[in-house]
């Protein structure tokens, strides 16, 4: 088991330190610094002091607006900030989780909500969300909008964003990796996985996480 316990205040402090560039193949550096040092024990951080939910109300992939703390209300609700063009965490974050997502029941698996935000609106519109996220699971919810906005709700979370770059001639989004887990209990988000998260820590700790339980 790799469960460690931190205060959010720490793992605000710790999360910004570091950055993943999801779209430059030679920076492979882990951004949750907490999650580096949880390694030996669990993929799951649980935290002493839950984040409240991001107040984000952004646009889902029919266009339509979706507040985030509204739709998900009530729902065990897991978190992704990151984005299309990325050639390896955030592919490899959401097919984990959505992979682990089919071990549940019918039941469960429609009522836990998965959120991907994208770090870059202006190529992730609503239309290229869809289009991506129907190759890993249609019942994501793949959001986009203002920058900004985005920006300033991931920060509420401990997770940096950067405005996206051009570096060695591709377009790169610098931006954290953690994954939020809400409890269905009380919204509030309790537990982080960084990106060393496996498709087993998933699918062991989902069945408890639906439940608003510690993994």
């Amino acid at each position: 088991m790799r469960k460690k316990t931190f205060a959010a205040a720490a793992l605000l402090a710790a999360a910004t330190l570091t950055l993943s560039g999801c779209g430059s193949s030679d920076d492979d550096s882990p951004v949750a610094v907490v999650s580096e040092e949880a390694a030996s024990d669990k993929a799951a951080t649980v935290l002493d002091q839950p984040f409240e939910k991001p107040d984000l109300v952004l646009t889902d992939t029919d266009g339509e607006s979706y507040d985030f703390r509204k739709e998900t209300e009530g729902h065990p609700t897991l978190l992704y900030f990151g984005y299309t063009n990325c050639p390896d965490v955030c592919p490899l974050t959401m097919n984990n989780i959505a992979v682990a997502k089919k071990q549940l029941p019918k039941a469960e698996q429609d009522d836990l909500r998965v959120v991907f935000v994208t770090t870059d609106p202006e190529r992730d519109t609503a239309k290229a969300l869809g289009e991506w996220l129907k190759g890993i699971d249609s019942q994501v919810v793949g959001l986009t909008g203002d920058f900004a906005t985005i920006q300033a709700g991931a920060r509420t979370l401990g997770i940096t964003i950067e405005p996206p770059h051009e570096e060695k001639g591709k377009m790169i989004s610098t931006h954290g990796t953690q994954v939020i887990a809400f409890s269905p209990k009380t919204d509030g988000g309790y537990v982080l996985y960084g990106e060393d998260a496996t498709v087993d820590d998933y699918t062991a700790d989902l069945p408890k996480l639906v439940k608003g339980e510690n993994p």
